[in-house]
């Protein structure tokens, strides 16, 4: 791939590592404060089950188990939200680079106003994230019993059984949508709560999650070869295969932007045409370039004058 996807999204899985336990110490005391902490994790946990991500289960579940055993679920809310929100803005900040990349632009933001952009922008997606979760644990007994402290009746309760996924599944889209739109340094023509992409990005990833999941059952040689760190190294690949399936969204929508570029006449048989939302650290870069090659080029000029330019021999003497 011209944009070394599998390079970039082996990049976005360190990122999200470092992101990730952060978020799961603010996602179990979120679930805390919604219901009873053990049933809450396990219910999360039969979630990745039948997403076929068993691996993942595997290695997270002590951790999860034992965040949910601790006390003060308010505090820890806190802290895990606003580490979150910091070790996440960083995994956003790797995704419009590699966003970037695939549009075929340099970052121009300045850091002053591109850092509170991406914090900014983990906090909504950290947002849409929660109440993903959130709709997720509402369900079952737990449905039962929110429905009755707030007087909800059964009806109520069967059409929210009904209506959520396809609620959760536009949530999901958004926050991929989010992330093609507001990383890159492109002034996009509007913006879309659905595009192509993020669809196809969100049933690429299910169905390569449910690949994977029935490999590493059934053929995999991951405990023989890597032996107790075989779930490790199963979650890892997992979230690589989750970066490319968003990276091959954003390549999908870059390529119907550059399409309909063409059709419109525009110079995009090499790249989108698309203007930078800032310049001004891409100028201040190309300035500095000149000023370097202009000094070296002086240099140079001055020791050609003076005839004191070093023998090709003198080189290698040493």
């Amino acid at each position: 791939m011209s944009d070394e996807c599998p390079d970039v999204a082996a990049a976005l899985t360190y990122y999200a590592v470092l992101a990730l336990f952060p978020a799961f110490i603010a996602l179990v005391s979120l679930v805390g404060l919604i219901g009873e902490d053990r049933s809450s994790v396990d219910f999360l946990l039969d979630v990745l089950r039948d997403l076929k991500a068993g691996s993942v289960v595997h290695t997270l579940e002590p951790t999860l188990v034992e965040l949910s055993a601790g006390t003060g679920a308010g505090l820890a809310l806190f802290l895990g939200l606003a580490g979150a929100l910091w070790s996440a803005s960083g995994y956003t900040g790797a995704f419009g680079r590699a966003m970037n990349r695939i549009y075929g632009v340099q970052e121009g933001r300045p850091v002053w106003k591109l850092r509170p952009l991406m914090l900014l922008l983990t906090a909504v997606l950290l947002v849409l994230s929660a109440l993903t979760v959130a709709g997720l644990v509402l369900s079952g007994p737990v449905a039962r019993s929110v429905g009755d402290t707030i007087g909800l009746g059964e009806t109520a309760l069967t059409v929210w059984g009904i209506l959520k996924w396809p609620v959760l599944l536009f949530i999901v889209a958004v926050i991929v949508d989010l992330l093609y739109w507001a990383t890159p340094n492109v002034r996009h023509p509007r913006f879309r709560w659905i595009s192509v992409g993020a669809v196809l990005a969100i049933v690429v990833w299910v169905l390569l999650s449910a690949g994977f999941g029935l490999y590493v059952a059934n053929f995999s040689s991951f405990s023989r070869t890597y032996g107790s760190l075989a779930g490790v190294i199963v979650f890892l690949l997992w979230l690589w295969i989750t970066n490319l399936a968003l990276l091959f969204g954003g390549e999908l929508d870059a390529e119907i932007e550059r399409g309909r570029e063409l059709q419109l006449g525009l110079p995009a048989e090499a790249q989108v045409q698309l203007e930078p939302r800032d310049s001004r650290t891409i100028e201040k870069s190309e300035e500095r370039e000149r000023e370097q090659r202009t000094e070296g080029r002086r240099i140079r000029l001055e020791h050609e004058a003076t005839g004191t330019r070093p023998r090709e021999d003198e080189g290698s003497s040493g």
